[in-house]
């Protein structure tokens, strides 16, 4: 009865712990972590795992891909009409490395962003039910390649707004997480916000420096996920001023041609490196 009695008081007190948010403390949890770190061919590749309440009182595992302005590696768009594994794109395309890219239809396999490809349109922006006219609320991130270097920018209402954008690769996502150093605000009425889900996101530095970044998620007790207010923070923190937010759940995927999958894929519900779900587009580092 003690026993029991102790264990509530201390779960109520950690729950009162958690609500009174201070993120000063998380904040200097991912600065100054012991991140593991590889030096590759033109970028750099670093993790860490948060214990269980370590980070957002959640377990937390982070995995960063880091590409400096001077590196000879580029970013690209990979497509495919039938569903595919990041892996697989990545190695057709003989890639670097690869995170999956924006959002699309599970059962038709079709983007469901504005996708171009070396000029070609791939994808466009769904319509919201009754509106043809306006873009859903992942669609409010526009990511355009110009020299291989990402330009992101929050594009117009108007869902077809990118078929005027005259750069021959775009991916739209989204929301917005970073704008000019700030932390763009967001809904709170939407559990694709609220919620921690895994999460993969695109931010740059000031100094040109791009990050892809992959939160694993749905692994209680290992790997929680992020809400997207935590995902501001964390690519802030990372030092990022501009940053999106990409499809995320059990798409988020990280893959490193050294490595192989090197995140925790959730899709077949096992904490392990075989848990790929097949996308429809991916980002590499060639």
């Amino acid at each position: 009865m003690k026993k029991m009695l102790l264990s509530i008081v201390l779960t109520a007190w950690g729950l009162l712990a958690c609500s009174q948010v201070d993120y000063s403390n998380d904040s200097l949890r991912v600065t100054n972590a012991e991140w593991r770190i590889d030096s590759l061919d033109g970028f750099v590749f670093k993790s860490y795992h948060f214990g269980e309440g370590e980070l957002f009182c959640s377990a937390q595992h982070l995995f960063v891909l880091e590409i400096p302005q001077d590196s000879p590696r580029r970013l690209a768009f990979a497509y495919d009409s039938v569903l595919t594994h990041v892996s697989t794109l990545s190695e057709r395309c003989e890639a670097f490395a690869a995170v999956n890219g924006s959002f699309f239809d599970m059962g038709q396999g079709n983007p469901v962003c504005y996708l171009r490809i070396d000029g070609i349109q791939r994808g466009e922006n769904t319509p919201r039910q009754n509106d043809s006219v306006n873009r859903k609320y992942y669609q409010y991130a526009t990511m355009a390649l110009r020299r291989g270097r990402p330009c992101l920018s929050v594009p117009d209402s108007n869902r077809l707004s990118e078929e005027q954008m005259k750069e021959k690769n775009i991916m739209t996502a989204g929301p917005m997480l970073l704008q000019a150093g700030e932390m763009v605000p967001q809904r709170d009425d939407r559990t694709f916000v609220t919620k921690r889900h895994n999460r993969t996101a695109v931010g740059v530095r000031p100094d040109g420096t791009t990050l892809l970044v992959v939160a694993d998620g749905r692994f209680k007790h290992q790997a929680e996920g992020l809400s997207l207010f935590e995902l501001e923070r964390v690519m802030r923190w990372l030092g990022c001023t501009e940053a999106i937010n990409l499809d995320g759940g059990g798409s988020s995927t990280m893959y490193i041609k050294e490595f192989g999958v090197v995140n925790y894929p959730s899709d077949n519900g096992l904490h392990d490196h075989e848990g790929e779900r097949p996308v429809s587009n991916a980002i590499l580092l060639l």
